[in-house]
């Protein structure tokens, strides 16, 4: 099994010197959130807590993830970025494909791009995109992007997107991977479909091993049951190694984590005592042997 950082409602001074001590230690990769601004009245419940308030406020930080992968890139030189998850309703794709070629250029091919289609109406609207067929158009959107990325004079003709021939180069010298986030039926159709992967939110490990067996079926129907496929997992109720073999178990391949919060630091804490959680972390789960 993998394991991720997540630098999600962190300082971003400390996210360069972050990615430096989890590449060190021996980390595989850094998630990177997304969020484009906080509302001051919501219109729509946040899907991911029981009571649709959000976990932030005002105040809490954000960085653009296309950016602070780059950023994160250049002081590094093994470990990889991802995108957890990337809103795409609210953005235009062929911006996001000169974007994300860049950042796969830039960071050496080590960069994959997660996705997702957004939950607040906000952020569609005063952004200058409907928030009504969003669905139907992300799909459209990841079409766009992969087809861009893949290099050469594309054109596209869609219904919600329409281009004659262009390129975009230099292209990245490998495909970026898909990685798709969200928990309803529609989104995991859309993972098995397209997909190099599926992404979590916050989920319990028996939530985790149904949704996995729900992602081997519908991959199976789409006939990429042999193909590569991550899952990232954000896992609420299972620690210590006893905790991550369970999880492998259930078919997880990537645990995403928060090494400071489990030694009870906050998002804000001191970045020395932040690396110092890396360090501690890594010798227990990642170098213990449990894998062996």
């Amino acid at each position: 099994m993998k394991y991720t950082v997540s630098v999600a409602m962190g300082p971003i001074e400390d996210i360069v010197e972050i990615a430096k001590t989890a590449e060190e230690v021996g980390f595989d990769a850094i998630a990177l959130p997304d969020s484009l601004f906080y509302m001051e009245k919501q219109a729509a419940d946040y899907p991911y807590t029981a009571d649709g308030s959000r976990m932030w406020n005002a105040e809490t930080p954000w960085v653009d993830p296309l950016i602070a992968a780059a950023a994160m890139g250049v002081a590094t030189s093994t470990i990889r970025f991802y995108t957890n998850v990337m809103k795409l309703g609210s953005r235009n794709p062929l911006l996001l494909a000169r974007q994300v070629g860049s950042v796969a250029n830039l960071t050496g091919n080590r960069f994959g791009f997660g996705v997702g289609i957004g939950w607040a109406p906000e952020e569609f609207e005063w952004c200058g995109q409907p928030y009504a067929k969003r669905g139907a158009r992300v799909d459209e959107m990841i079409e766009v992007i992969k087809l861009v990325l893949a290099g050469g004079m594309v054109e596209f003709h869609g219904k919600f997107y329409d281009f004659d021939r262009l390129q975009m180069s230099p292209a990245p010298s490998k495909p970026v991977p898909f990685y798709v986030g969200g928990h309803t039926d529609v989104a995991l159709k859309r993972a098995a479909k397209i997909g190099d992967g599926w992404t979590s939110a916050m989920m319990t490990c028996e939530q985790l091993a149904g949704t996995v067996t729900q992602l081997n079926t519908l991959r199976a129907e789409y006939g990429r049951a042999d193909a590569p496929f991550e899952i990232q997992a954000v896992c609420i109720d299972k620690f210590g190694v006893g905790g991550h073999r369970e999880l492998a178990a259930a078919g997880v391949t990537d645990n995403i984590v928060i090494p400071w919060i489990f030694d009870g630091l906050a998002f804000d804490a001191p970045i020395e005592k932040k690396k110092d959680s890396l360090k501690r972390y890594a010798d227990i789960h990642i170098h213990s042997g449990w894998q062996d």
